[in-house]
């Protein structure tokens, strides 16, 4: 079987979305979080800390309703000054 790397996968919304979300501080990308998200239903739980324990990842675990939602979801809380990156 082939797979195209460069075809993007077909979602069928809504449906179940995570971004792992990393940063220097817990409670400020818990804050950060729960700013962007604002009345939305989500969940959040703590993936990893780094093995210096400078960085830390948390888990976005939300239904999203359409494309237009998830990708601004993504790019607000790649802008926030407290979230490093976001995958």
């Amino acid at each position: 079987m082939f797979f195209d790397w460069n075809s993007r996968p077909e979602l069928q919304y809504p449906c179940a979305w995570e971004y792992k979300v990393v940063g220097a501080d817990q409670f400020a990308i818990r804050q950060a979080v729960a700013d962007i998200m604002g009345e939305l239903e989500y969940e959040v739980s703590l993936s990893h800390f780094s093995r210096t324990g400078k960085y830390c990842s948390l888990l976005v675990a939300l239904t999203v309703v359409d494309e237009q939602q998830r990708t601004s979801l993504f790019a607000a809380l790649k802008a926030h000054d407290d979230i490093l990156m976001v995958l």
